[in-house]
């Protein structure tokens, strides 16, 4: 039986005998093979999809939250704070909940998916909207875990990218050895970071015997890293990487220079046009954001990238479609409404 992250890699991890672990029994999510895509990226190439979705909250977040709750209750910490454009504050929340601690988390007003607000305040947190984004609210509260007795859970904390990489470790073990090209949305840059922070570990312990290039993506409308200054306003249909100032911003550049890759940026119209996809050709429904990475392999192929490459592409798919249904539904046609006639639904299917 899959016991959760923790202690399925705990000689991966910074726990002891001492750390309890709080546990909704993340990761071991499904890597599935993408028959659709790959034929879109060329002859050589196989494309995975690391359905990140199905964490018991619905995104990636889980994996490193269960390190971050499980050391601030080892440490005696009452309540925990984080910034969210939604994830987190879902994960933060799920896990204070199971632990039985307090978690407060601020979001920008206005800008964030309905179906992760209510992740939030169903699992009992004091959700605070401020009149800013993303990144005022992470000033915030930095500001306020340094003064009170308050654990920061936002990426900051190193606890999460410790549990965030253990999703490189699930690829590695699946697929034998590590992919060839890794592909990842890129927002606060935790992710990317911690799945080459993995990638790594997982090689030098003898593992696996090589590492991927890192292909990361931002939102053309939040690509501070890939325009080399912040953002002050970013706009993005992808509200899970909505961010001006990426709080890993140096350790993202890390993971592409070391790893001989790249991150990119994406426009609004090619991250539709991949959530599409993934939902009509390979069944999985995914959040906008998620799609960013899908979205980054079909530019690249359309400009060579791939031109006589052989090889595998792992996409990690960040969170669930069922995170921000509005934009499923205002993606496509509305149902058609018939009277109740055998007839009329032959005539409507073509029959």
């Amino acid at each position: 039986m899959w016991k959760g992250v923790i202690e399925e890699y705990r000689k991966f991890l910074p726990v002891s005998d001492k750390t309890p672990a709080v546990t909704l029994k993340e990761g071991n999510t499904p890597l599935i093979f993408a028959c659709h895509i790959s034929s879109l990226i060329g002859d050589d190439i196989e494309v995975y999809l690391k359905y990140e979705g199905l964490n018991p909250s619905g995104s990636f977040k889980d994996r490193g939250m269960t390190m971050a709750i499980s050391k601030a209750l080892e440490e005696g910490s009452k309540v925990v704070m984080c910034a969210s454009t939604g994830n987190t504050s879902a994960s933060a929340a799920a896990y204070s909940a199971k632990a039985g601690l307090k978690c407060v988390v601020l979001i920008p007003e206005g800008n964030i998916a309905l179906g992760k607000l209510s992740q939030a305040l169903i699992h009992g947190s004091k959700v605070i909207a401020i009149k800013g984004n993303f990144d005022d609210a992470l000033e915030l509260v930095k500001e306020i875990t340094k003064k009170y007795p308050i654990t920061l859970v936002n990426s900051l904390n190193p606890y999460r990218i410790e549990g965030q990489k253990t999703g490189s470790f699930e690829i590695c073990d699946v697929l034998g050895d590590a992919p060839e090209f890794h592909a990842i949305p890129v927002g606060n840059a935790g992710n990317i970071t911690a799945y080459w922070k993995g990638y790594k570990e997982y090689k030098a312990a003898g593992i696996s015997r090589k590492l991927p290039r890192m292909l990361g993506f931002q939102a053309e409308g939040a690509a501070p890293i890939v325009l080399g200054h912040p953002v002050k306003e970013p706009k993005t249909i992808a509200t899970a990487i909505k961010i001006g100032n990426p709080a890993s911003w140096k350790q993202a550049e890390g993971a592409r220079d070391e790893s001989n890759g790249l991150i990119d940026m994406v426009s609004d119209d090619e991250i539709l046009a991949a959530y599409k996809i993934l939902a009509s050709k390979e069944g999985v429904f995914v959040e906008p954001a998620s799609a960013t990475s899908v979205a980054g392999i079909l530019k690249l192929a359309k400009k060579g990238f791939f031109k006589n490459v052989k090889g595998r592409i792992v996409c990690v798919l960040t969170g669930h479609g069922l995170k921000d249904p509005e934009r499923a539904i205002a993606s496509i046609s509305k149902p058609v409404s018939l009277e109740p006639k055998t007839d009329a639904i032959l005539e409507e299917i073509g029959l």
